[in-house]
């Protein structure tokens, strides 16, 4: 109850869906910003993503582009380093949004993965 509600109170980020993701990456230009950890990046991760983990955010900021919205995802649903992440994107005046699900699910799914 306690992290439903943790996770409910987060999700005012307006999460995405695979499935929005998917359109938005056919019909315009966004980034794909995987904030889990160098390591389990070079694993394996969405086509096109940028790997920032969440201790680098601020570092990185400069290059991030701010055309068009920023799409964070990590581990899964309930993987706190999106939330964060986005949270601390928008701080910055950035449009960013979180991915519903994460690398597992999309893999899981048989969506393109690149490594």
């Amino acid at each position: 109850r306690i992290m439903s509600s943790y996770f409910r109170a987060r999700d005012a980020l307006e999460p995405i869906s695979r499935e929005m993701l998917l359109e938005r990456l056919r019909s315009e230009s966004v980034t794909l910003l995987d904030v889990r950890p160098a390591d389990e990046f070079v694993q394996g991760h969405l086509p096109g993503a940028i790997n920032v983990p969440l201790a680098e955010l601020d570092a990185a900021l400069a290059r991030l582009p701010r055309e068009h919205a920023v799409i964070a995802y990590c581990r899964g649903p309930y993987c706190v380093l999106s939330y964060e992440a986005v949270a601390a994107l928008r701080s910055k005046g950035l449009e960013a949004y979180r991915l519903e699900a994460g690398y597992p699910e999309w893999k899981a799914a048989g969506l393109p993965i690149e490594s």
